[in-house]
């Protein structure tokens, strides 16, 4: 039997839109719209760095332009339909996944009792009852509340107190939760007063929640190995990811795809049986995307299906950078154009820098196009006007 392919131009599409990134980026951007849109991406990752927005409001902002930060703290802090914990990363997920969670909190609880003792001081496992005892006591509290009386050290997350390093343990391993967030600050409470009783009474067996994982990220990324399947959650073992593709090849619940990247090569991946039915154009829509979007958040796959590559230079020296500190990707349609270096700065959007890609010609309609997207960051972002560093246009 010969091996189906999906083109290159056609697994973008497909991949786009299952990211959210097809149509256009109109609805309300709050309360059943917003969580929609988190139910869909399965997750929206975290990051503090705001040089002109959070990464999550300004992913959520690239599928909803009338979304405002307040609307997903309403839906974390006041409705609870997301909760905050660990993909690969700190991120904001949809309530009704809390209960799948519970495979992570047991696997995590094993790993930092193993291994914690050693990185972030052996006492920490003795401080683990008098913190939760605190919590319940006398109410939510930050990390910076704990072992007041303790010796930090050095500072830094590798030389937490004792009492702070518990305070991670009993939130990675689901004792207490993230109630809220003062500024970026996390507060927590115990998991029992924060996740609301119909999430937090389920219960699912690790069989169930493999099933879940990798059906749920086959869904999210259309077409994907086994070791994709895995690492998008990062909750389940590249073994149990393997396990479930050879069993739903078997069952005849996937199929197997050979991908085309952009350099014409070949990948061999797991497809729902309809991956090729009714593959459609996206929206020749220009959008700036945050660094951690979901469709960039895998670079390797990112630089496989568009060419694009992307690397966040915050910690490269500044004489070395290639771009900048932080620049946010642009795409067009169904390709990368450029990333643009921006930021907030004193009430306006600085555009410092635009870096088309290869081969991209910046037309008047592509300027205009571009223009048009920074004055709605502009008003997104708090500022009231856009200016141009000259020479921008690199």
């Amino acid at each position: 039997m010969t091996m189906p392919v999906l083109r290159n131009r056609a697994a973008r599409h497909v991949f786009l839109a299952r990211h959210g990134l097809a149509g256009r980026p109109s609805g309300p951007g709050k309360g059943a719209d917003l969580k929609s849109v988190i139910d869909d991406l399965g997750f929206v990752q975290l990051d503090s760095v705001n040089t002109f927005a959070r990464a999550h409001d300004l992913i959520l902002w690239s599928r909803r332009q009338q979304y405002r930060p307040r609307a997903l703290q309403h839906l974390l802090h006041r409705d609870r339909q997301v909760f905050e914990h660990w993909t690969h990363d700190a991120a904001i997920i949809p309530m009704e996944s809390f209960a799948h969670w519970r495979l992570r909190f047991a696997r995590d609880a094993v790993r930092m009792e193993e291994r914690w003792q050693e990185w972030r001081r052996g006492d920490f496992m003795g401080k683990i009852d008098a913190v939760l005892r605190r919590i319940s006591d006398h109410g939510c509290c930050t990390s910076g509340q704990v072992g007041e009386d303790e010796s930090r050290g050095s500072g830094g997350w590798w030389d937490w107190h004792p009492s702070k390093t518990a305070l991670e343990y009993l939130w990675r391993s689901g004792q207490v939760s993230v109630v809220r967030r003062d500024g970026f600050t996390k507060v927590y409470d115990l998991t029992e007063r924060v996740i609301p009783a119909e999430h937090l009474d389920r219960r699912h067996d690790p069989g169930e929640t493999i099933d879940w994982c990798c059906a749920g990220a086959l869904d999210r990324l259309g077409f994907a190995t086994s070791g994709e399947l895995a690492a998008f959650w990062d909750h389940l073992t590249p073994g149990e990811a393997k396990a479930w593709c050879a069993a739903a090849l078997a069952d005849g619940r996937v199929i197997e795809v050979d991908v085309e990247g952009i350099d014409g090569k070949l990948r061999r991946s797991f497809a729902w049986p309809d991956v090729m039915d009714d593959i459609s154009d996206p929206m020749p829509r220009l959008r700036i995307l945050s660094p951690f979007d979901p469709a960039l958040r895998d670079r390797k796959r990112a630089e496989r299906l568009f060419g694009f590559h992307y690397r966040i230079e915050i910690f490269v020296p500044e004489a070395k950078r290639k771009y900048g500190y932080y620049v946010f990707p642009v795409m067009e349609g169904d390709r990368m154009i450029g990333r643009i270096d921006m930021k907030r700065d004193d009430g306006v959007l600085a555009v410092r820098a635009f870096w088309p890609e290869k081969g991209v010609r910046m037309g008047t309609g592509r300027m205009r196009a571009l223009e048009q997207v920074l004055e709605r960051a502009a008003v997104f972002g708090g500022c009231e006007s856009v200016s141009y560093v000259e020479g921008w246009l690199r």
